[in-house]
């Protein structure tokens, strides 16, 4: 038996979004170690497909349409964040190890990054839909 990753489970066609990696998100990601990188592959596939991974936590208090996707690995809590507000791609905004030792929270510079990458994020949004006449 043979799986299209472009259907569901029933065979119907799923609609797929790209991804766009921005900054050095695609390469922090391929810097982590392999099951981690694997697991956020997954997860991010689904995403692509329109589904939420169990455990994807929305940062509301970041914006509305921020998620964030974690694994644990041999102590270790990685974390990738995505904006799912354009209707065709998925911006991943940022992918880190947490350094933070002040529990949940994370450390500046990374909320830094995501704010930064968010912006960068809506300027393309806003150039499609200007290109587009929307």
């Amino acid at each position: 038996m043979t799986f299209d990753y472009n259907t569901d489970i029933n065979g119907r066609d799923m609609d797929r979004k790209s991804v766009e990696w921005l900054g050095s998100s695609r390469s922090d990601l391929l810097g982590m170690p392999q099951p981690v990188v694997k697991q956020f592959g997954f997860e991010l596939g689904l995403v692509q497909n329109g589904l939420i991974p169990e455990g994807a936590i929305h940062l509301s208090h970041v914006e509305n349409g921020v998620w964030e996707l974690r694994e644990n690995h041999k102590g270790d809590t990685y974390r990738v964040v995505h904006l799912l507000r354009h209707e065709d791609t998925i911006f991943v905004l940022h992918c880190f190890k947490k350094k933070s030792t002040s529990g949940k929270a994370v450390p500046k510079a990374d909320t830094e990054t995501i704010a930064a990458r968010l912006t960068e994020a809506k300027a393309r949004i806003a150039a499609r839909r200007k290109q587009k006449g929307e």
